[in-house]
């Protein structure tokens, strides 16, 4: 039932924007620029998460805050475009939630992980999927060690997803666009025209 309404969906407004990247590759700060300069054109699916919620987070708004029976069991049932375990706790994106920012005739933006990446692909919803990578390694781990947010132990973490990350946006097929985030706003501008097409058709159905 869900996997018809869902293609019927995908087929009318614009096409989802998959975005993945190592942390510190610069992608809250594109999506930030973009999310500001077309103001309403995209939204963001609201995840599902079995953690709890932290102060001054909004059930429905930051996140869907279930049990992890409640999770397990849509999960089961196909509800889900993508899911992940970390720490302990599970994290996904529902198709529904996907609907929802579809419905308003927006640009669905999914900020996902390598394993979200391979996850969307298996499903129906034919997304643009974009990359966002670092110059260099060593670019990397220095902005990372700048920001001065992270111990040692989460910065190794980070480092070592990040060289996944890196190698896996490489892999041929995998994303229709990778974009070097070197000068902030030469990123900028490829991002927005790998979405010129999309924006228009949102801007079209919102009139």
């Amino acid at each position: 039932e869900l996997g018809v309404n869902l293609s019927v969906a995908v087929m009318a407004g614009p096409r989802p924007v998959v975005l993945s990247g190592p942390s510190g590759a610069g992608k809250s700060t594109l999506l930030k620029r973009l999310l500001q300069e077309f103001e309403g054109m995209f939204g963001f699916s609201v995840s599902h998460t079995t953690r709890n919620p932290r102060p001054g987070e909004e059930d429905g708004k930051d996140y869907h805050f279930v049990s992890r029976e409640e999770m397990l069991r849509g999960i089961q049932a196909g509800e889900f475009i993508e899911s992940a375990e970390f720490s302990g706790n599970i994290y996904g994106t529902s198709k529904a939630a996907v609907q929802a920012v579809q419905a308003k005739n927006q640009i669905c933006i999914l900020d996902v992980d390598m394993q979200g990446v391979k996850n969307i692909k298996k499903t129906e919803l034919n997304p643009i999927y974009i990359s966002i990578q670092p110059p260099s390694f060593e670019v990397l781990e220095k902005r990372l060690k700048d920001r001065n947010t992270e111990t040692l132990e989460s910065l190794a973490k980070r480092l070592s997803e990040a060289k996944l990350a890196i190698e896996f946006s490489k892999e041929p097929g995998m994303f229709n666009e990778v974009i070097v985030n070197n000068v902030l706003a030469d990123a900028y501008s490829k991002l927005k025209s790998v979405l010129t097409e999309e924006i228009e058709k949102a801007k079209k159905s919102q009139n």
